[in-house]
């Protein structure tokens, strides 16, 4: 069954080749530490990461007991290449993995091997050196998908890693499927795909804490790349953190400051909605629906407004309003007039309402 299905998957995973970004360190850490407390307990799966490259696997390894984590599981990809040859944070005899093999570590306690008083990675290392039980291969490729890895996933409380881009609509619809917490980064344009836009709008999924656009990713050798860092290629690439953990400053009210004006703000030609540029432009004292950019998701309350739809979904096609070349086609998006009969065309926006 397994063979059959991974067969059935084989073009995806050669369209997935290219979604080799690993993750820098410090953009963990910047984004795992608001959620300390939801983690003691837990069992944890990073199921797209070579355990022996990952700096997610390294951020919990080394903070197993200060996180009071139950279990810590991670699984590699077939042929996971290694970032310029020097991402590798362990070389460990026996263990080092070849490029052809997907391992799976799995730890459920992280002994302070040095009597330093503390655990860190070297702790880690030197597990891994002496109980063999650890760290074995995988059977099968340790595609996300695998009958293998479904098993460590119905183990896991919450699932933390940065899943294949080309990938990530399956990935999330498998995380919904087995009911799995999770905080995973994904394409900023994640956004507008309307399997993830529906999770979002029905509050099932959100933004994280962590949300500058663009993210420095280090890559293999053979993908372009912006600038070398430390050694090691990096390409920035717009992504974002989405999860359905709690996230605190998702309850902090948006001050709103301006008054309502006709003048000011215009309603678009196709839909009964008026046009906000600027999240900061959001009035205070009107109740109708309103046309936002989609970065309002990193503002968005759900106690202080209500998610109604999105431009792509809502707005009226422009071929049954007006005339042939008085706008720009390309799909159903918010128009303004532009005066003289023509008309503008806008980027993505949501729809949203103040909650009373």
């Amino acid at each position: 069954m397994e063979t059959k299905f991974l067969n059935r998957n084989l073009h995806k995973a050669n369209q997935a080749k290219k979604d080799e970004f690993y993750t820098q360190l410090i953009d963990i850490e910047n984004e795992l530490k608001h959620y300390k407390e939801q983690f003691r307990g837990k069992a944890v799966y990073c199921n797209c990461d070579d355990p022996f490259e990952s700096n997610f696997f390294k951020y919990f390894a080394a903070n197993f007991k200060a996180l009071k984590l139950k279990k810590l599981i991670t699984t590699s990809y077939n042929k996971s290449p290694i970032v310029g040859g020097q991402l590798l944070l362990f070389d460990v005899e026996g263990l080092k993995p070849s490029g052809k093999e997907p391992f799976k570590i799995e730890i459920k306690e992280v002994p302070d091997a040095n009597d330093d008083g503390a655990i860190n990675i070297d702790d880690v290392e030197h597990l891994l050196k002496h109980d063999k039980n650890t760290a074995i291969p995988l059977r099968g490729s340790g595609d996300f998908r695998s009958d293998e890895c479904i098993k460590l996933l119905k183990q896991a409380d919450i699932v933390v890693t940065n899943p294949p881009f080309s990938l990530f609509r399956e990935y999330v619809a498998q995380l919904v499927e087995y009911d799995k917490k999770f905080l995973i980064l994904g394409n900023v344009n994640a956004i507008t795909y309307k399997e993830i836009f529906k999770l979002i709008k029905d509050n099932k999924v959100w933004l994280g804490h962590c949300n500058n656009r663009d993210k420095k990713f280090e890559v293999p050798e053979y993908y372009e790349f912006d600038q070398v860092i430390n050694g090691k290629k990096v390409k920035t690439v717009g992504a974002i953190w989405y999860t359905n953990l709690e996230v605190l400053k998702r309850h902090e009210p948006l001050t709103l400051y301006k008054k309502y004006s006709p003048k000011e703000y215009p309603k678009y030609y196709n839909y009964e909605a008026i046009e906000i540029s600027k999240i900061t432009d959001i009035p205070q004292d009107y109740d109708g629906a309103m046309g936002v950019p989609v970065t309002f998701l990193d503002k968005y309350n759900p106690e202080q407004f209500e998610i109604i739809g999105s431009s792509r979904e809502l707005g009226r096609p422009m071929t049954e309003i007006a005339k042939r070349g008085t706008f720009v086609q390309g799909g159903p998006r918010f128009y303004l007039s532009n005066g003289n009969r023509t008309y503008r065309r806008l980027y993505d926006r949501l729809v949203i309402k103040r909650k009373k």
